[in-house]
């Protein structure tokens, strides 16, 4: 009887021993099922299938959870080892009660390990569940902004993968289901750019599109064909992305030298109701200033003029003493008419204008100017004109026709055009003045010809940037690494000018440039060269520039700048203007003005 009692005692006790073990080592076993290829759809498929519910899923215990349930496992050996070794020394009666003991503690414990395990498994399952857009919850930190946008795109990727895919063509039934649903996400999507703007079903394409694309994960079980596909369309994008690039640079380029209808109108009216003028209605009021040292004098070259305009009003309405400034303005022949006409209709105050004609500087001539022999010659009108010509150059910048404008040198003539003036401010006719410029006058250059602001803040303003320091008469008089400095707001002491010849330097460096093995084009590369170590750098607050290329400019800098310049080829008076900086530019231009209205110049 003792031994039968004794057997039955120790087979409990095993089995109390072996309950635990293969409580706890149950998960394990459950690699010895074989795993279909479904069982690796991402989370994202399985939510969707469920319809949003929680997912009924114990994840693998954390290392903290099985170690604790080693622990317990050894607990429960050490118990099973005092109660045998009690039973070979007690009664019946100890025996039971030992029993109970035992089977009460084991119970405790797995309760105990139960209630941990399903504390872990909902905080482990409520960190990886997805919610509906796939998207995982996550109490601590937000969810990326418009992830239902992004996961419909990401969806029409995938689909179109499919779609491409031989063994998936093979399935009538399923590429038919596809691009229905295709067409059902790309109609939700539309123009959206952001959830807010998807319509109220999106949410039931999505999760219809997830199906389908469920199906295709079924029939295309071959991961290496996919990415193939996916690497070809990566190849395929990058490569139109080159080929539209290359397309908005042409097509802004030639924007940039287009003339909008607008502005082409414009000076035809002017010009037709000048010359129905009289002599003495064509003449400007206050001539006697032209030459008065004692006033403030601004050289303005340009044939805009709406721009020439927006410069004249910005300045006089910041001025302190409009009646103190004088702006010598210089256009062509084809504006000339169109340009007096618009200032004798649109008087800018008590300022004082003059508009003359470059035609008429009988000085200025191609014996006299090497630049102005150069740009009528043969070979630099097919350099900026052929484009397949074998000198010219491929980038569409440099063969832009402004630059064989001799308005745009004429910066370089500033003594011969106001011989009897001593300082004067230059301004190009793309920038927008916000404060008064009175004090530029007063400002010491140090013996310096040229008062600049630098732009040496980015690396692409130095002097490596614009001239060609392979050319050794370049390496051996310059530094690569000097700051470059802006054209556009420029004080000149006209004085210094001439006592240093200034002219004469930049003739000279002209006449080493025509086969332009020193520079390519335009006026800073020559201007930077001419002004070597003849520059004084303003405050930065004076002049601001990237307007009109620079969609980032700090708004508080242009704010506290007192000249804004719009250089770059998205000027604000064209449609591909930069919309953040139009409103400065804009709100010098009288729209209800009759020219601007008879020509449909809106804002």
């Amino acid at each position: 009887m003792m031994v039968k009692l004794r057997n039955l005692v120790l087979f409990l006790m095993l089995l109390t021993v072996a309950a635990p073990i293969l409580l706890y080592t149950d998960p394990a076993a459950s690699f010895k099922t074989p795993i279909s290829k479904r069982d690796f759809e991402d989370v994202t498929a399985l939510t969707l299938n469920s319809d949003g519910n929680r997912l009924n899923l114990l994840p693998r215990e954390s290392p903290a959870v099985l170690s604790g349930g080693l622990k317990n496992s050894r607990r429960l050996d050490q118990l099973s080892a005092r109660v045998l070794s009690a039973t070979d020394d007690d009664t019946h009666s100890h025996t039971d009660i030992s029993i109970k003991q035992v089977t009460h503690d084991d119970s405790h414990n797995r309760e105990k390990m139960h209630v941990q395990l399903t504390q872990k498994t909902s905080e482990k399952v409520d960190e990886q569940e997805p919610n509906a857009f796939g998207a995982k919850k996550d109490t601590g930190n937000l969810l990326m902004p418009d992830a239902q946008l992004r996961h419909l795109k990401d969806q029409l990727i995938r689909a179109k993968v499919y779609l491409s895919l031989p063994s998936a063509k093979a399935n009538a039934h399923f590429v038919r289901e596809l691009r229905l649903r295709i067409k059902e996400v790309q109609r939700a999507v539309a123009d959206a750019s952001k959830d807010s703007e998807l319509p109220k079903t999106a949410t039931e394409k999505l999760k219809a599109m997830e199906q389908t694309l469920a199906k295709g994960k079924q029939i295309q079980d071959d991961c290496s064909t996919v990415v193939k596909k996916l690497r070809a369309m990566l190849h395929s994008a990058e490569e139109q992305l080159r080929v539209h690039k290359k397309q908005t640079m042409f097509l802004t380029q030639l924007t940039a030298k287009t003339i909008p209808k607008g502005l082409h109108c414009l000076p035809l009216r002017l010009t037709t109701d000048y010359y129905a003028l009289n002599s003495s209605q064509q003449q400007f009021p206050n001539q006697e200033k032209l030459e008065d040292t004692q006033l403030y004098h601004y050289a303005l070259f340009s044939d805009n003029v709406l721009a020439t305009s927006v410069v004249v009003n910005s300045t006089i309405t910041n001025a302190k003493h409009p009646s103190k400034h004088v702006f010598h303005i210089v256009t062509d022949r084809l504006n000339y008419a169109a340009m007096r006409m618009w200032f004798l209709d649109n008087p800018p105050g008590k300022a004082t204008i003059q508009v003359q004609n470059v035609e008429e500087f009988t000085w200025l001539n191609s014996s006299y100017s090497p630049v102005l022999k150069q740009l009528s010659s043969r070979s630099m009108i097919d350099y900026y004109f052929r484009a397949h010509h074998t000198n010219s150059d491929t980038n569409l910048k440099f063969r832009n026709p402004k630059y064989l404008s001799i308005l745009n040198h004429l910066r370089f003539y500033l003594p011969e055009i106001f011989p009897k003036l001593n300082k004067v401010l230059f301004l190009d006719d793309d920038i927008v003045v916000q404060k008064d410029l009175s004090g530029l006058w007063s400002v010491d250059l140090k013996g310096n010809v040229n008062g600049a602001v630098e732009t040496c803040g980015e690396s692409f303003h130095r002097f490596d940037r614009y001239l060609n320091f392979s050319n050794p008469l370049i390496s051996k008089n310059f530094d690569p690494r000097a700051c470059g400095w802006a054209y556009g707001m420029n004080v000149f002491d006209l004085d210094e000018w001439k006592r240093q010849n200034i002219t004469e330097v930049y003739h000279r460096w002209q006449d080493l440039n025509q086969d332009r093995e020193l520079w390519k084009l335009g006026t800073l590369p020559p201007g930077l060269i001419t002004f070597w170590r003849r520059t004084y750098p303003l405050d930065r607050k004076w002049h601001i520039l990237g307007l009109g290329y620079n969609p980032s400019v700090n708004q508080r800098d242009i704010e506290r700048a007192a000249v804004i310049h719009y250089n770059g080829n998205l000027k604000p008076w064209l449609e591909i203007g930069i919309p953040r900086y139009r409103s400065f530019w804009s709100k010098h231009v009288d729209y209800e003005q009759v020219y601007l209205r008879e020509c449909n110049i809106n804002p």
